[in-house]
Order: C-alpha cells, then sequence, then structure tokens
C-alpha cells in the first residue's frame, strides 16, 4: 500500500505522467493504490503549488484594472487570436482609436473571468451594449483573448432563429477560424447546428490542443443534444476551462421551462465555465431572483463603450432629464422622426387577430412618403457613391405573416407609378417638394456630409426604382435578405424575423406602427439603431406620436441603468450587494410578467442607502478646502446649541439633531471626487430638499466625528474645542496616477448604526436599516474621518501602499433613512424596480486589517 511513502519525488513523477493521459482526479485515483492518503495528498498539494507558481509566472495574481483585482490586464506579445483578429478589423477599414477601444473594453471583460487554471469556477456575467452596435464584435475579442489565455472550450448561444445562428457562425469562422485554421475543431458550421460527433472524450483530451467552437440556437431538442454530448464526456471536462457566450441573453434566456433549465445543464456539466450574457435589453437578466441557482449576473455587470458615430435611442429620440439635470440642456435628439397619423393605423394593421385573415392594408400617406423618401435618398446615396453599399427600408406593422404579404402588390403597383411618371413634370416636381423638405430639416452639414441637389440625384432614380426588391421576410416566407451577393436595394415587410439580431445593411427608412408595451421587445425591435456612415444625415422613423414618446422614455431607462452599472466599476458594489433600478411607465412592462415575478420597488433617490467617499484627490489645496468644510460644519452646529455626546476614549463625538440647512451648505462646499458616482453633491442636495418639502422628512441630522482615541497632540484632527480625535489610517491602492487615491473602503457597516441605541455589533446591513426605522425614521446621519495623510499599510498588505497626501484627509459617509408611507409615493418623480437581493447572505469585508493599522 505504501511502497512510494518515502520516495515522494517518484510518486510525484508517476503523477505527472498520469496527466499527460487523465485528469487530475483519475490520476489520483491510479496512485492511491501504491501509496498513503497522506502520501497522496502531498502529491496533490505540490501539484496545486506548482500550477500556482506556473500561473504567476505567466499572469499576475493580483494586478489592478479600473480599480479591482485581476489576473488579465491585456495581451501579451506571444499571443495569436487576438493579434490575427486586430490585423483583419484593420484590413476591413477599422481605425486604430476602434481597435484600441475594443482592445481596452475586451480585456475588460477578460479581467472580471477567473484564471482558466483555477481547479474549478463557475462565473456568472452580463455584457450591455447598444441595438446594432458590434456586440458579436466584442464577444468575439473575448473568445479571442480567452484563447490565447487556455479557455478550452467556446460555446455561443446565439438567439432562436437560424439566421441568427448562421450570421454568427460565419463571423466567427471569418474572424476566428480562417486566420488560425489549425486551432479550432468546429462542431457546428455554417448549414448545420448542433449534432454530436462521436467520442467527446477526444475533443478535450490533454493530447488534443486545439480548441472546440460550437454555435448552437437556444432551442430544446438542440441543448438536449448538447447536454448529453458534455456529460458523456464528463471525466475528461474537469480540467476544460469554458467560456459560455450567450448572445440575446434576455431572450428565451430567462424564466423559460425548457431553454433556462437546459442552459443550467450545460453549465452544471462544467466544472471550469465562465458565462457571459450579452444583451442590448437587459432587464429581464437585471430582475432575475439573485438567491436562486439561476443565471443572475452575481459576478459582473459592465457597460460596453458607445462607439463613435453609433445612432442609439437617444441619438434620435431624445431623452427626459434626470433628477439634477437642467432640462435645458437635454438633448431632443435629430428632427428624423415623422409621425404616422392616429387615423392611418387602421389601414395598415388589422385591430384583432380575427381581422387579419383576409386584412388588405393601404398605402397611406404617411406610407406613400416613407417610401418615396426612400427611393430619393437612395438614388442620393449613389451620388455620393460612399458608406456601406446596400440601402433598405423596413416596414413593419403587425406580426401576421398574412399581413405581410398584402403589402406586395400595393408596393410593386406604386413603384410602377413613380416609374412612369419620371418623364411627368408635376410628378417631378411633387418628389422635389419631399427632397427640399426633408434635406431642409436635417441639414447634412451637422453631419459632415454635403447636400445631394435634387437635379443631381434625378438621374439614379429610374436604377434604383429598377433595382428595389420587395421581400417578405417572416417566418412562413421563403424569402430572405441577402447582403453576400451583390447589392441590394429592397424594402423588406416583416415581422419577428426582422425584430432581434439580424441586421439589414444599409438601412435608411423604416416604418414602424407596431403595437408592442414591453421594454425589451420594443427596444429590439428598433432596427434603424447602428451605423449611418456615410449617409448619417438620411435616415428617417415613420412611428405613431404614442411610439415615440415611449422610445423617448426608453433612452432615459438606458441612461438611469447604465449609470447605475457604473457604479460597479467605480464604487465599492457588486450584483450582489447593489441592485441595478429600472424606471419603470404606467403604459409599458419592462419585460414579461413571468421574468418580473422576483422584482421588488427600488427607491430612485438615496433612500435607504449608505454613501461613503472611496476616491479622494491628494494636492493641498482641494484637501484643505475639505477640512474647512468639516470644521465649519461642526462650530456651526456648537453654535446652535446641538446636544454633543462624547466619547473621546472611544474616538466618537455625535452631534445629534443638526439642522439639515447645515448639512446642506457642507455638502455645498465639501468637494467629492468625479470618480465618486454615487456621491454627488448636488443630487444629494436635491434630494434632501425634495424629502424636507413633501414630508418633512431630514430636516435634522446626527453628525458623528469618528477617529481614534485622542492622544498627543500631534496625532489628533481638531474640529472645534473640545472635539478632537485621532487620526485613522487609510492606505490606498497601489496604483500609479498622480493626485488620486483609493482606499477602496472608509465606513464600516457598525458606523452606519453609531447613533443608535442598543447593542449594534453583528446587525446586518438590512436589520441597521430596520433599526433607524425604528429609532430614527426621520434623521440622516453624517460621519466624518479625519484620515492620517501619511496612512502606511500594514504589514501583509502588498496590494496596499502609504496614502502620501499633501494634507490630512476628510473622509465622509452618509446614511439616507428609508421612504416609509406616504413619502415612498410622494418623494419620487419615477417609480423604479429592481432585482430582490434581500435572499442573498453577504459578508462585510473584513475591516480588521484596517482597524490593526490604526493601532
Amino acid at each position: 500500500m505504501a511502497d512510494l511513502d518515502d520516495d515522494l519525488d517518484d510518486l510525484y513523477d508517476i503523477f505527472e505522467t498520469l496527466l499527460d493521459r487523465y485528469t487530475p482526479e483519475i490520476a489520483v485515483k491510479k496512485i492511491a493504490g501504491y501509496a498513503s492518503p497522506e502520501a497522496v495528498q502531498k502529491v496533490r498539494d505540490r501539484h496545486e503549488r506548482t500550477l500556482i507558481r506556473i500561473r504567476e509566472m505567466e499572469e499576475p495574481r493580483a494586478l489592478i484594472l479600473g480599480n479591482r483585482d485581476t489576473w488579465y490586464t491585456g495581451p501579451r506579445d506571444d499571443d495569436k487570436y487576438w493579434p490575427a483578429l486586430c490585423r483583419l478589423l484593420a484590413k476591413d477599414g477599422w481605425s486604430e482609436s476602434s481597435i484600441e477601444n475594443l482592445d481596452e473594453s475586451s480585456t475588460r471583460i477578460m479581467s472580471l473571468l477567473n484564471h482558466p487554471r483555477e481547479r474549478q469556477f463557475s462565473t456568472r456575467g452580463l455584457v450591455v451594449g447598444y441595438v446594432q452596435s458590434g456586440k458579436t464584435t466584442s464577444f468575439t475579442a473575448v473568445t479571442a483573448k480567452a484563447a490565447d489565455r487556455g479557455y478550452k472550450l467556446f460555446i455561443v448561444l446565439a438567439g432562436i432563429h437560424n439566421g441568427l445562428r448562421r450570421q454568427t457562425q460565419a463571423r466567427l469562422i471569418k474572424q476566428l477560424v480562417e486566420p488560425n485554421p489549425g486551432g479550432w475543431q468546429q462542431i457546428t458550421g455554417l448549414d448545420h447546428d448542433f449534432t454530436p460527433p462521436e467520442n467527446a472524450a477526444a475533443f478535450f483530451s490533454k493530447a488534443n490542443k486545439t480548441h472546440v467552437l460550437c454555435v448552437v440556437k437556444k432551442n430544446a431538442t438542440v441543448l438536449t443534444k448538447l447536454v448529453k454530448w458534455l456529460e458523456s464526456a464528463s471525466a475528461f471536462l474537469t480540467d476544460t476551462p469554458a467560456l459560455i457566450i450567450d448572445d440575446e441573453a434576455d431572450q428565451a434566456t430567462v424564466a423559460t421551462k425548457r431553454i433556462n433549465p437546459l442552459i443550467r445543464r450545460v453549465l452544471d456539466s462544467l466544472p471550469k465555465s465562465a458565462y457571459v450574457g450579452y444583451t442590448a435589453s437587459p432587464f429581464a437578466n437585471l430582475l432575475i431572483d439573485p438567491s436562486a441557482e439561476d443565471l443572475y449576473p452575481k459576478n459582473f455587470i459592465v457597460n460596453l463603450p458607445k462607439p463613435d458615430g453609433h445612432f442609439g435611442t437617444e441619438v434620435l429620440f431624445g431623452r427626459y432629464a434626470l433628477d439634477g439635470e437642467n432640462p435645458e440642456d437635454v438633448d431632443d435628439g435629430w428632427d428624423m422622426i415623422r409621425l404616422v397619423p392616429d387615423a392611418d393605423i387602421p389601414l395598415v394593421r388589422p385591430k384583432t387577430k380575427a381581422e387579419a385573415e383576409g386584412f388588405q392594408p393601404q398605402l397611406t400617406d404617411s406610407l406613400r412618403r416613407a417610401v418615396t423618401y426612400f427611393w430619393l435618398a437612395t438614388a442620393a446615396r449613389r451620388v455620393r457613391g460612399t458608406g456601406n453599399p446596400h440601402s433598405t427600408m423596413l416596414i413593419h406593422t403587425s406580426v401576421r405573416t398574412s399581413v405581410h404579404d398584402g403589402f406586395r402588390a400595393p408596393l410593386e403597383g406604386f413603384r410602377e407609378v413613380i416609374t412612369r411618371r419620371l418623364e411627368d413634370p408635376s410628378a417631378i416636381a411633387e418628389l422635389r417638394k419631399v427632397w427640399d423638405e426633408e434635406t431642409a430639416r436635417v441639414p447634412a452639414g451637422d453631419f459632415g456630409e454635403s447636400k445631394v441637389e435634387f437635379d443631381d440625384l434625378l438621374p439614379e432614380l429610374g436604377g434604383v426604382l429598377r433595382d428595389c426588391r420587395v421581400i417578405m421576410d417572416n417566418s412562413g416566407s421563403t424569402e430572405r435578405l441577402d447582403f453576400e451577393n451583390g447589392h441590394v436595394v429592397a424594402i423588406a415587410v416583416g415581422g419577428n424575423t426582422l425584430s432581434r439580431g439580424l441586421t439589414l445593411e444599409g438601412l435608411l427608412v423604416s416604418y414602424f406602427v407596431r403595437a408592442v408595451t414591453v421594454y425589451d421587445t420594443l427596444l429590439q425591435m428598433g432596427r434603424w439603431f447602428g451605423y449611418r456612415n456615410g449617409y448619417a444625415d438620411l435616415p428617417r422613423i415613420w412611428m405613431t406620436e404614442e411610439l415615440a414618446d415611449w422610445f423617448r422614455h426608453l433612452a432615459t431607462v438606458e441612461v438611469e441603468m447604465r449609470r447605475d452599472i457604473d457604479i460597479y466599476l467605480t464604487e465599492d458594489k457588486t450584483p450582489e450587494t447593489f441592485a441595478v433600478r429600472l424606471r419603470t411607465h404606467p403604459s409599458l412592462k419592462v419585460t414579461a410578467a413571468a421574468k418580473m415575478a422576483d422584482a421588488v420597488d427600488a427607491h430612485a433617490g438615496y433612500g435607504g442607502k449608505r454613501v461613503q467617499t472611496r476616491y479622494f484627490h491628494t494636492n493641498a489645496e482641494w484637501l484643505l478646502d475639505n477640512q474647512q468644510a468639516a470644521r465649519d460644519l461642526v462650530v456651526a452646529a456648537l453654535e446652535v446649541g446641538v446636544r454633543v455626546e462624547k466619547l473621546p476614549e472611544k474616538g466618537l463625538f455625535i452631534l445629534r439633531e443638526v439642522p439639515s440647512d447645515l448639512v446642506i451648505d457642507f455638502l455645498g462646499a465639501y468637494q467629492f471626487h468625479e470618480k465618486s458616482q454615487e456621491a454627488d453633491a448636488e443630487l444629494m442636495i436635491r434630494y434632501i430638499e425634495r424629502r424636507i418639502r413633501n414630508t418633512g422628512a431630514l430636516r435634522r441630522w446626527d453628525v458623528a466625528v469618528i477617529g481614534n482615541d485622542a492622544g498627543a497632540p500631534d496625532d489628533n484632527f481638531e474640529f472645534a474645542d473640545g472635539i478632537a480625535v485621532g487620526r485613522v489610517v487609510r492606505s490606498r491602492l497601489d496604483t500609479p496616477e498622480p493626485d488620486f487615491a483609493d482606499i477602496k473602503t472608509l465606513m464600516s457597516r457598525r458606523d452606519a448604526a453609531i447613533d443608535l441605541a442598543g447593542p449594534i455589533a453583528g446587525l446586518t446591513e438590512a436589520q441597521i436599516f430596520e433599526e433607524r426605522r425604528k429609532q430614527l425614521p426621520d434623521i440622516g446621519l453624517l460621519v466624518l474621518y479625519p484620515i492620517d495623510k501619511t496612512s502606511n499599510p500594514g504589514p501583509g498588505r502588498a496590494k496596499r501602499a502609504p496614502l502620501n497626501a499633501a494634507e490630512h484627509v476628510i473622509g465622509t459617509g452618509l446614511v439616507f433613512p428609508k421612504p416609509t408611507g406616504d413619502d415612498d409615493v410622494v418623494s419620487y418623480e419615477a417609480h423604479y424596480i429592481s432585482a430582490d437581493l434581500s435572499g442573498i447572505e453577504m459578508e462585510e469585508e473584513d475591516l480588521s486589517i484596517l482597524e490593526a493599522d490604526e493601532q
């Protein structure tokens, strides 16, 4: 049994040899017959230490990127998949700055994944892009970088339609496989979805050094076959790092009876998996129950940056002013929206399902103008000869295929009429009028283009009319837009097949009156979003006034949502400690009812939040101004005779029921670092004033001064006569940025209860706010911390550096009571929902090291 106990080197050599053929678990079982359990465990420990050493040689284990620890900080010189993709993008006309932006954003996402050599991991993340903004390129870049670092299996869940699956497969073949054909094994192809190959284990053995690529639909039959195939190779998957990309992650993934469990079974079959959802409409994903064994993005949520030149919701429709914004400073969007009269709707869309059969749509005045403008703008694009060579128009009035088919004859008849009248002076005058009116409303010069005169486009118009096809693109049609075989001029009439993921190349004009009342569906149907290089002045959208208002609301929702998401990169928050809030609408649903089943009401402002300063400048002027603001607050409070609780032996003073105007004056004078997204002085002041005006809450505040017990005068910070405490130590993260310090954590959880009666040790965040509701329902808490300007880190804090500020730093924490009853209703101009985080048990960051630093 213990033959090799005395020679661990020989035992380890045997173990390493077995690893060439078997997984670590099987290799351990095989050597267990030749040594004691203690010796086997020593071999396993030695193997793990070896892996760690290799990992540390190849990737630093604790570098900081974007204020977070990571193992990945960017490409290396010996990478091959990412450099090949860069060369291909440059060849396709990508600018150097665009490739740099893609590199930066994909590195950000990679830095949030696990190192592929970790023994076991299960990551859940979400990437939020814009509709038609290049999300496929982003996850292609992430895939390339993950392959360069050792991820082995890549599964892309590519929507629910064959067209999108094929489009995604083609893109990955072109950008990943063809530049490095020897590095990939494709389990799926352009013309076939997943079919289980024989001997699954062969794809994942150590001898097989290639990467495995699989692009599948989110279809129950397909996913069932994939699960069974993976489970058949379970013994070889223990050391197979896998990246699962879920494109259109809000579609079919969330709250479905068949697809959702199958996706989770795929992940459960992979001991080392990173699941990353991609979507431009993440509402359903953000509302998943975080405490369930589901696909809530518990590890990270990131925004993709808005690309230059992208036409998004806000650009086209404008948005409403947010809290703290001057409405006059908010853009109303480009003048590209044309209203369809309500009287036209029943002529292009049946009212009920029963009316759909036999419904004959009519070419209303608004639709005729839209089609006429499309042909004129296409002719103008031919004069320019720049940008996307294709030119398309979308007509989307109904999901019913029979309604789509009814448009063919009227559209083709209208094209014949215009063609015949090209020699008619009165007809030419009508066309000229349309063109001059439209180009006057949206000047080409605003987009760096030159106006195409009508007389210059007229010679091209006949060719446009001859080339234009009317295509029914729906589930019952065999027609499809094919952009790979020649230039396309087409009017596409369709429904759901054109509503998500698929790109309408060269989309110029949209006529959209589809009745949709759900955020994600409505947003995804906006096929007009995207890039319009060379013709950015020409796009137009015809829709009802109600729809235009809804899209304007959606633009507002998006801006607020992305601001919340950015907090994850700038504040000490995670998706399990802070839930993104989504503004609701009285006539629209955020997402399908089943996907909102676990959502809870969320407060729009600061109610029920603990805000603390984490970032600081280190220059003397900025710091001295903040010292003065803090001293002015304490002195002013003493002058109005507030009650003071003094506990100098604990380094604590509490000034009770300070008038709100003094706190507001402090917030106006104190300077928060510009990276402190939550700590926005103007927004906090507006919030306090609104709570006071509406309900009388927050008229009074407790102001606490927290430090160490007072010692030698040189170690103290004096706020006013009789109020001095020892300075606390808060070292900074070791980053090279000048005039900047990130201390990461300032305020302990118990500090949020410092003014409460009774025992507070061990209370959770929720319990603290509940106690505040009982004891001090209308009183806020402001905490001042004097931080030593040197603040050397304590022993064992390798990632920390001395604060080295020019002057002592004043840190600030604010605790806002939750609104209750009518306060919650009348204090806010909007209503919000979010995921329910109450079921998650979180442990607060251990502040014992900070406290040790202070000794």
